[in-house]
């Protein structure tokens, strides 16, 4: 694995270029976001998002999430009612992930036995550069292993992924608390996990 320290707030674009080539190649990274470090790939290839399940422990029901830059692109891949969208834009950004009904041009792989998404629009500088970069979503899953807590500490997290990322983008000490989980595919929102970010 690759570790490269980048600025929280003024990340080097030479370093999220890396990170975007290494997403283009299919390959795994860990990056910074507004709640805990993220483990991700390209949404559109299937062997990496394989391999992100195998190292959360191979439960194809489980929720991945992904992240996109802005509300602006939400609506090719999840249906969002007006209230969902009122909701979303006074969060947004933000550490929230808002569960909503899949359209078709979401991945097969990520809807095993389910017709929802988890989609995040993380408040975090380097997280965002990292997508206008890439441009296009990035899966966004908790870097810990599945039966693990979440960690924090840049050298605890290189230690437990190194032979499993390609490349990981240090930007010093991550959050401990996940983004908070609301169900929108009802006209009632639904809190399933509350996590940061005040409600």
């Amino acid at each position: 694995m690759k570790r490269i320290q980048i600025h929280p707030e003024n990340p080097q674009s030479r370093y999220l270029k890396s990170a975007a080539d290494v997403l283009r190649d299919g390959g795994l990274i860990i990056y910074p976001t507004d709640s805990v470090y993220g483990l991700g790939c390209d949404l559109f290839n299937k062997n990496a998002v394989e391999k992100i399940y195998k190292i959360k422990g191979n439960d194809k029901r489980k929720l991945l999430s992904f992240i996109c830059p802005d509300l602006k692109g939400i609506s090719e891949y999840a249906f969002v009612s007006n209230g969902a969208y009122k909701i979303m834009r006074r969060l947004l950004p933000g550490p929230y992930t808002f569960i909503l009904s899949a359209t078709r041009q979401v991945p097969r792989i990520l809807l095993e036995k389910r017709k929802t998404v988890g989609i995040r629009v993380p408040d975090n500088v380097a997280c965002q550069a990292l997508l206008a970069e890439f441009g296009k979503p990035i899966i966004s899953t908790s870097a810990c292993l599945h039966d693990q807590d979440f960690l924090n500490d840049p050298d605890e997290i290189a230690a437990n992924f190194d032979h499993l990322v390609d490349l990981f983008l240090d930007s010093g000490p991550g959050g401990l608390e996940p983004s908070t989980v609301i169900d929108l595919t009802e006209d009632e929102p639904v809190i399933v996990r509350k996590g940061k970010g005040k409600l």
